[in-house]
């Protein structure tokens, strides 16, 4: 079957033709984890990220990134992708190509309740604000559907359009893992309530998690001959090599590659949506008194014309733990390095299942760097990340200076796969195949992001923040934020302000006062999440250990 688009796409002033048409391509989604754009080399920020959550312009902590470098190349970057500020949110955009006004999910503490069947005040979960959703449209259109990595998620994980997935580890509330003690959990110490590191019984100075990188709590959904939901490691050869050396983001590849040939051999397309946690911080369990938020990773190496992965070698118990040089040091950048490695093997098993002509690959993240983005309404710190197109066919190649939301996706993914959106299902993507495919020069007018009551909008030439401060986009600063304020609208052209005055327009249609914080039908919570005040994170950041070359 033909892409749905294969024809024609009417323009306004005309037709243009697509390039040559796919056929039912498979879909590769890579949606990673609190990376802001000027992580990525290929965005050319003068700043970015260090292992203590420091802005740096230090080499060593570049990021290396020749394969993502290559997708860019031959696919396309885009230069102003934007999300929400922070996970739930940005997740909740991705999956249902909605705004928060009509999914509920305005940040990560303020998400949308509803009465459930028990008349008891609930997360309202996607599916029931948005039953169709990516997974949903790709089985709709006769794919099989995988999901693997970080949910994140309310309610039932099997609701979400996917057939099978690898969770690493699911939800907080899945405690009962009798594999691994890489968990934090509450207890009770001097009559206070105190977050422990169940590997060693001490407090810990953080956040209330289980370990998704090394030790990994990993639960598996609809595996052949498994029950709905079951512990991996999951037959005898797995358990006996399970163990500390054992890297979360290399099991959810083996199990995803797993899938890809199960429905090859099957003659079935497949998508693929690969929630890694790779750049998100984590409690570093190797290594309890690591300040840097951000842990080593298997030690990688680039030859120029592949990468050479080093098998890790972990010893120890109880929080005191040798590595013997095979784990990295931390640090963000070498998360984005191990991601463009597993972008690697990506590319080589498509090659090797004679697939790699008809997949498309879309490498995204959810919003900014912990320290410097995530969480932040600041121009446009939270919401700007990266992403990476590559489609075989595309017209479209290297830097394309165009605005595209996380909500695109939607409408992309039902072009890509044939699914139709019934005509009456509000959604607010605009899909992008008429861009990637045509000489269509632009995507969209203005992309929008929110964090809970703050809203934040921009176009190509002015941009309104969080805070309600307007910024001069027209040109882009060194370190991709340096904006100019705008405090006089008479000092700027008539297109800044004839373009404010758009946007201005658009952002009560969106808003938390104009449709509520929740589900219809549903009343106002009376202890009212305040979004105003600092969150779990934002303390944290404020603890960070500085650094010389921190800004």
């Amino acid at each position: 079957m033909k892409l749905a688009l294969s024809l024609t796409i009417a323009l306004g002033t005309g037709t243009l033709a697509l390039a040559a048409p796919l056929e039912k391509p498979n879909i590769i989604m890579v949606f990673a984890d609190d990376i802001s754009a000027r992580e990525l080399p290929v965005y050319g920020s003068s700043v970015w990220t260090g292992p203590w959550r420091n802005d740096t312009s230090d080499p060593q902590y570049r990021a290396k990134t020749p394969v993502l470098d290559q997708l860019a190349s031959e696919g396309c970057w885009v230069t102003t992708p934007w999300a929400a500020t922070v996970c739930s949110p940005s997740r909740a955009m991705m999956m249902t190509g909605r705004y928060a006004h009509l999914h509920k999910w305005w940040d990560n503490k303020l998400k949308g309740k509803y009465l459930d069947s028990s008349g008891k005040a609930s997360v309202w979960p996607l599916y029931e604000s948005s039953p169709l959703q990516l997974g949903h449209l790709a089985q709709k259109a006769g794919y099989a559907t995988y999901w693997a990595g970080k949910t994140q998620m309310a309610g039932d994980l099997t609701r979400y359009g996917y057939d099978e997935g690898c969770f690493t580890p699911g939800n907080l509330e899945d405690k009962d893992n009798p594999y691994t003690d890489f968990k934090l959990e509450y207890r009770k110490i001097n009559g206070e309530r105190t977050v422990v590191n169940v590997d060693t019984g001490k407090p810990a100075d953080t956040y209330l998690q289980h370990g998704w990188y090394w030790f990994p709590h990993v639960r598996l959904m609809n595996h052949p001959g498994e029950k709905t939901f079951s512990w991996w490691p999951n037959d005898e050869e797995s358990k006996k090599e399970f163990g500390l050396a054992t890297y979360g983001p290399d099991v959810e590849l083996d199990f995803i590659f797993d899938y890809m040939e199960r429905q090859h051999e099957a003659k079935k397309p497949f998508f693929i949506y690969h929630t890694t946690h790779l750049g998100h911080d984590g409690f570093d369990w190797l290594h309890p008194e690591s300040d840097s938020s951000w842990p080593g990773t298997p030690v990688i190496s680039w030859d120029g014309e592949k990468y050479t992965r080093t098998e890790p070698k972990v010893t120890g118990d109880d929080g005191i733990y040798d590595t013997h040089g095979t784990v990295t040091e931390p640090g963000m950048h070498r998360h984005i390095n191990y991601l463009d490695y597993q972008m690697w093997l990506y590319r080589q098993k498509l090659e090797k299942m004679g697939i790699a002509d008809n997949t498309v690959i879309i490498f995204c993240a959810d919003n900014g760097t912990g320290g410097y983005g995530k969480n932040s309404p600041d121009r446009q710190k939270g919401v700007h990340v990266p992403l990476i197109i590559y489609a075989p066919g595309m017209t479209k190649h290297g830097r394309q200076d165009v605005l595209v939301n996380l909500s695109d996706f939607f409408p992309t993914i039902a072009d890509l796969t044939g699914a139709e959106i019934p005509a009456n299902y509000e959604q607010n993507g605009e899909s992008l195949l008429p861009f990637l495919f045509t000489d269509k020069p632009a995507h969209r007018e203005w992309v929008y992001g929110y964090r809970g009551y703050m809203q934040l909008i921009r176009g190509s030439h002015v941009m309104r923040d969080g805070f309600g401060k307007w910024w001069d986009v027209s040109e882009t600063p060194a370190d991709l934020i340096s904006f100019t304020e705008i405090t006089d609208w008479d000092a700027v052209s008539e297109v800044h302000r004839a373009e404010r005055a758009k946007l201005e327009a658009v952002l009560p249609k969106f808003g938390v006062k104009t449709n509520g914080p929740n589900a219809p039908g549903t009343p106002d919570s009376p202890e009212k999440t305040k979004t105003k005040k600092k969150s779990k994170e934002e303390k944290k950041q404020k603890k960070a250990k500085p650094a010389a070359d921190s800004k």
